[in-house]
């Protein structure tokens, strides 16, 4: 059993940045492998990010260079860096345990963080 929390989602504007972050418990944080996910309204859950216990990334390709994922393994935590922020990344931003792109592979999920980019 693996609980998520991310926190640090919030109203921005165009070209601010926000750092997301997911607070693991329940597991041992170092095995697992974590990826970032968001949903915007009306569209499916989309990949954002993944990093393995081994801190390889993994990047949607339109979002590579502006979106970072990390983890710290001593607070059981994982970020996501999120810099020149659009509209179009207005969503609710979720951690899980997992890997691969497809949110089906993936067990455990936290509650989310909503990210509103106004322009």
């Amino acid at each position: 059993q693996v609980q998520l929390v991310e926190s640090g989602g919030g109203s921005v504007q165009a070209g601010d940045s926000l750092r997301l972050s997911c607070a693991a418990s329940g597991r041992t944080f170092s095995w697992v492998d974590m990826a970032w996910f968001r949903q915007a309204p009306g569209k499916e859950r989309e990949f954002v990010a993944a990093i393995s216990r081994n801190h390889i990334q993994t990047y949607a390709a339109l979002l590579k260079g502006r979106f970072t994922i990390s983890r710290d393994n001593a607070k059981n935590t994982v970020y996501l860096q999120m810099n020149s922020l659009k509209p179009e990344d207005t969503a609710v931003y979720y951690c899980a345990t997992g890997t691969g792109f497809r949110a089906d592979n993936y067990d455990y999920w936290g509650q989310g963080t909503q990210v509103t980019v106004s322009s």
